[in-house]
């Protein structure tokens, strides 16, 4: 993993992890990239203490270009929402701990899509956390929410937070583990 420093190019406002918290960091505070996935970047602030989060839409904060991939999202063939679609969303939310996606990680439990009758979908999303108290639970499953609400034929979402069953480190996928260096 390679990490990049920046400095903060002007006032930005960022999540504190993992307590979830949001602050405002000021122009010319220096930090380091420790992880840039899904569209969001973690950054160790060594003056500040911590590690926190600053989102694609303030990109150009830490000097940095948003991503074409925030505005970008898979079209079906034929118009209508399908359940590829909205995995491959899921796909692009992290936990801003773990460079492994909510879907690798085996945090989300069940996804349904219900038709509604404007011809658009009804999204929603059963995920969990890796621990029970972390504050970036709202976080995630609030990114969740509104990258499966920027999908073409998505009328709502919803995302929530369930602890039945708990998650174990056995729930990630095989693709997750090799991420991790995790052995089978």
């Amino acid at each position: 993993m390679s990490y990049e420093e920046i400095e903060f190019q002007r006032e930005c406002e960022v999540v504190q992890i993992p307590q979830g918290t949001t602050v405002i960091i000021p122009k010319g505070t220096p930090g380091v990239i420790t992880q840039a996935l899904g569209d969001t970047y973690t950054l160790q602030l060594p003056t500040l203490g911590g590690l926190y989060r600053v989102s694609d839409a303030d990109a150009d904060a830490i000097g940095k270009e948003p991503s074409a991939a925030a505005e970008a999202s898979p079209e079906a063939g034929d118009g209508t929402l399908s359940e590829e679609q909205v995995w491959t969303a899921l796909k692009n939310v992290y936990d801003p701990e773990i460079p492994v996606n909510i879907v690798d990680l085996g945090l989300v439990y069940d996804m349904q899509l219900q038709p509604l009758p404007s011809g658009e979908s009804k999204v929603e999303v059963k995920m969990t956390l890796t621990a029970p108290g972390c504050g970036m639970g709202p976080a995630i499953a609030m990114d969740a929410q509104h990258r499966i609400e920027g999908l073409p034929g998505v009328e709502e979402a919803d995302v929530q937070v369930v602890w039945d069953p708990p998650w174990g480190p056995e729930m990630i996928s095989a693709e997750g583990k090799q991420r991790l260096g995790i052995e089978d």
